[in-house]
């Protein structure tokens, strides 16, 4: 699997101090569950590269913001004013004090973003002083007045504008201190372009349609696929003197390793079982057999990388993985954490969606008599 293009370092705004009524939604939409989690919380992870993150949030609405964004790090919440321009300003203000070069602004309702569209954003900010992403209109086009067709109007000349734009940010900063009148602009971009600035367009992507009505909810369950999947794994290596232990993609100080054709990680193997047979892909043997000698001494690594790119190509993407590995010896506890966190390196999710657990089966079996270590694990797949 190719390594992600680095970014240059960034701040970030998610604008979602809306009320969001025309969802229909039992609570601003921006808090509603979509695809498995609250909708802003889908953005904030989608920027969880940045820096830090200020979300602007409604009045009153820091304990549902909390409890949406629990979890996650560099985030900070403000509260927003009567209007989306008056909300960006405050977090823009917030974000001041550690003065970054860089600043891409988001509305939390746009749940679904593409890296790749953040890498073209960022990247025109080399040239350019602010970028926005659109899309061509590819309906005809007319304007109305009062009900009635009023006239004509030329598509090649329109763009559909989406989020996130990015800026440099000492120059929407000043936009927005600059702006005059009633603070009602659509999008930062027509704030940077009034201070007399010219804006980048970038490639946007369909996938950034922004959830504005109760159906956009819906549209999940009109999926050609489940919306959802659930796998199972389980794995089991044996201990032998000479080898390296490896668990989870850590390496673990102990007088025994796991002896397999690859590095033996056995909570890895049975992760990556889970993955394939929640997208129904086989397992592990059929992709990486042990019969095959460019598999000696293999990371894992590459194999649970491999598993989250056929899920990718199923339409699907990890939600979260629950882990448990089962041994006398050594002690798991000390290593949890950083095991957490590789496998959430791997998997491209959050620490907060990866659970791993360790028990023992009180003396009984092959792993009573520390002979071997085994491994089961339960992950799910979000459609995308």
């Amino acid at each position: 699997m190719d390594e992600p293009t680095a970014l240059p370092p960034f701040a970030a705004v998610i604008v979602a101090a809306g009320k969001g009524l025309r969802a229909g939604q039992a609570l601003p939409k921006q808090f509603a569950i979509w695809r498995g989690k609250p909708v802003v919380r889908h953005s904030a992870e989608a920027l969880s590269e940045a820096t830090r993150v200020v979300v602007a949030i409604p009045e009153n609405a820091d304990e549902i913001a909390h409890e949406a964004l629990e979890g996650l790090a560099n985030i900070e919440l403000v509260t927003g004013g009567e209007t989306r321009q008056d909300s960006v300003r405050r977090a823009l203000e917030v974000v001041a004090a550690g003065a970054p070069e860089r600043v891409v602004i988001h509305d939390a309702a746009r749940p679904d973003l593409p890296r790749a569209v953040l890498e073209r954003s960022l990247a025109a900010l080399f040239k350019h002083k602010g970028a926005i992403p659109v899309l061509p209109v590819v309906d005809s086009m007319i304007r109305a007045e009062n009900g009635i067709m009023a006239g004509d109007a030329k598509r090649d000349e329109l763009r559909r504008a989406q989020t996130p734009q990015a800026f440099r940010f000492a120059d929407i900063l000043a936009a927005h201190r600059a702006w005059k009148g009633e603070t009602s602009a659509g999008d930062d971009a027509q704030v940077l372009r009034a201070a007399g600035h010219q804006i980048a367009l970038v490639e946007g992507d369909e996938r950034l349609k922004k959830l504005t009505f109760a159906e956009d909810f819906v549209d999940e369950n009109k999926l050609p696929f489940p919306f959802m999947r659930v796998g199972t794994g389980f794995d089991v290596h044996r201990l032998a003197d000479g080898e390296d232990l490896w668990l989870c993609g850590v390496k673990i100080d102990h007088h025994q390793g796991l002896a397999g054709h690859s590095d033996a990680d056995v909570g890895l193997h049975a992760v990556v079982d889970a993955i394939l047979g929640a997208c129904a892909r086989g397992d592990i043997g059929d992709h990486f057999p042990p019969s095959d000698p460019q598999w000696k001494g293999a990371a894992s690594s590459a194999f649970v990388q491999h598993a989250v790119k056929l899920a990718g190509e199923a339409g699907y993407a990890i939600g979260n993985v629950d882990l448990t590995l089962i041994c006398e010896a050594p002690k798991i506890g000390p290593h949890r954490g950083a095991m957490a966190v590789r496998l959430a390196e791997l998997l491209g999710i959050p620490v907060s969606a990866v659970s791993v657990k360790a028990t023992t089966t009180e003396k009984l079996g092959f792993t009573g008599r520390g002979e071997g270590i085994a491994a089961q694990a339960v992950t799910t797949l979000v459609a995308r």
